[in-house]
């Protein structure tokens, strides 16, 4: 409702809806975001403690990554649910720092709302939000160390970082250093840069063993069994054919009626059907194959060809499941089975079946040069491997981004120590009331050490303090916060090391978002309309946001 120049209402919202105007809309959208970042806030760095979800079905989640906490969270208002887009966001482009950058936006925007009852213009917190986030970005390019691909031991440092506090600890060097082999064996190099497409590493779990049985395979694992008992179980120097079409016969695509009318031309249809599929196994033989991976179904008489062929068959094979073992054995995916040629078939020495757990999967082992790999990882209990899974992903995301951008920073808080410190000075340097906002800026990135600092059971004050003083030395860019012995440390020689990228897009991300919350004003929450509904009942739901 408005009022016109008579000061007569005006009535343009439907009945039941709900609005929120000015300062009143700005409060609300910043406690909710404030809400969210407080809920990852203590799963923050190698002491970070976990949550446990239970969704309307009673199944848990008990994790401390950023992303899978929001995600499983039945986030209702849409502020919240913009935190959590920042998550995905961060998890898709980097693969880690999910919990910076929603922690990073929460403080961002509990620091503009001191500015805001300071009577500062949201634009103008905006403007400097903008200024900062780009020098910072600046001030992060300049201030990173260089890697190449060749720095398998950096490498290992940044999964391990990566990976620290979110799976057992005496089993992080030897899942860091499978990461590095992993990315390093997918990596392809075009117009001298590295390309690393992390859907080609594959991340298996089963539960049963430890995570220090996990293992890196040189191929590809299918989660699928071998199609016939009479089949081996185990081949050696396994030629593989790739099939996307049924070993079956194929039904007409019309509507189509077989007339028999006595037993002779019953038995020559059934035996017309069946020579059919010994000519598709066949040509499958005739080729030398003797793995045969099917992306659809395999006909129980064709299954019994193929056993008696001596020929591994594995079927319902996923279409991504399928590129993978192209990548990995070399081999062509063949649509037409008549067509099919030596040229089409891939190598891996070998092809078996393992059983975990009463289930079983088949091994694709020693490829040539495989450009797909995979990672299995084991788990005492489902959730331990879940997890464990979800930081294998994490840090196959952060050496990925490293090896790309070829920069990386050290941790630890240490690089948001370093650039709250520069940010300060760069704020002298801006005219008119923007220098607050960047300030708040400086303000709000030194929440990283602090929440660090606090999960080591150490002073937050006292810490930021120390912290301070440590960066204003020359070469004191290094120095952030060791959890383990709570104690302020040169992060670099801790082997504490990060991708640039993941600091950047952090810092972007929450800039971005702080700034679009700063500039809404005006929260209109409609009732929601049905034609089925009489004017009688009410409509489900009041537009309120919870």
């Amino acid at each position: 409702m408005v009022q016109d120049a008579n000061q007569r209402p005006v009535i343009f919202l439907s009945e039941g809806a709900k609005r929120t105007r000015g300062k009143d809309a700005q409060t609300i959208n910043i406690l909710v975001a404030k809400a969210v970042a407080e809920a990852v806030k203590t799963t923050l760095g190698p002491k970070g403690m976990d949550k446990m979800i239970v969704n309307e079905l009673g199944d848990v989640t008990i994790s401390n990554d950023g992303a899978t906490i929001l995600d499983e969270m039945d986030v209702e208002h849409p502020v919240g649910k913009m935190l959590v887009e920042v998550a995905k966001t961060q998890d898709e482009e980097v693969g880690d720092g999910t919990t910076t950058a929603v922690v990073l936006a929460g403080s961002l925007l509990e620091n503009a709302e001191k500015l805001l009852a300071d009577g500062i213009h949201p634009s103008i917190i905006v403007k400097g939000y903008r200024l900062a986030a780009k020098k910072a970005c600046e001030i992060a390019e300049a201030t990173a160390d260089t890697i190449s691909i060749d720095d398998k031991n950096t490498l290992k440092s940044i999964a391990s970082t990566s990976m620290t506090g979110k799976c057992g600890t005496e089993s992080v060097e030897g899942l860091a250093t499978m990461i590095v082999n992993a990315v390093m064996q997918v990596a392809e190099k075009r117009d001298n840069k590295y390309v690393i497409d992390k859907e080609m590493i594959k991340v298996e779990k089963k539960e049963g063993g430890n995570l220090s049985e996990s293992e890196l395979i040189n191929g590809i694992v299918v989660d699928k069994e071998i199609v016939h008992s009479d089949m081996p179980k185990y081949i050696e120097n396994a030629k593989i054919a790739l099939i996307d079409s049924a070993l079956e016969i194929k039904e007409t695509e019309t509507d189509a009626e077989i007339s028999i009318s006595d037993p002779e031309q019953l038995q020559a249809f059934i035996e017309k059907e069946e020579g059919m599929l010994k000519d598709m196994v066949e040509s499958i033989k005739k080729v030398g194959a003797n793995c045969v991976f099917c992306q659809k179904g395999i006909d129980d008489l064709a299954q019994h060809f193929l056993a008696k062929a001596g020929i591994v068959a594995v079927r319902r094979i996923t279409k991504s499941d399928m590129e993978k073992l192209a990548k990995a054995t070399g081999a062509k995916i063949v649509t037409r089975i008549k067509d099919i040629s030596k040229e089409d078939l891939g190598y891996a020495k070998v092809v078996e079946e393992k059983k975990f757990g009463g289930e079983s999967m088949v091994f694709v082992r020693d490829c040539k040069n495989p450009k797909s790999v995979t990672i299995l990882i084991r788990g005492g209990t489902e959730h331990v491997a879940a997890e464990a899974e979800r930081a294998v992903n994490d840090a196959i995301g952060t050496v990925s981004a490293a090896v790309k951008s070829g920069k990386i920073v050290s941790g630890g808080g240490s690089i948001e120590m370093e650039l709250s410190m520069q940010l300060r000075n760069y704020a002298t340097t801006i005219g008119g009331r923007e220098q607050l906002a960047i300030e708040a800026f400086a303000d709000a990135l030194e929440v990283i050490p602090k929440a660090l600092a606090e999960t080591a059971g150490m002073d937050p004050i006292d810490t930021l303090v120390e912290l301070r003083a440590k960066h204003r030395e020359k070469s004191g860019k290094y120095f952030g916060i060791d959890v383990y012995k709570a104690k302020i440390v040169e992060m670099n020689k801790l082997k504490v090391i990060e991708p640039l990228a993941v600091k950047t897009q952090a810092i972007t991300s929450a800039s971005e978002v702080a700034e679009m919350i700063l500039r809404i004003d005006d929260i209109i929450a409609g009732s929601s309309k049905s034609k089925s509904k009489g004017p009688s009942e009410s409509p489900e739901g009041s537009g309120e946001f919870d």
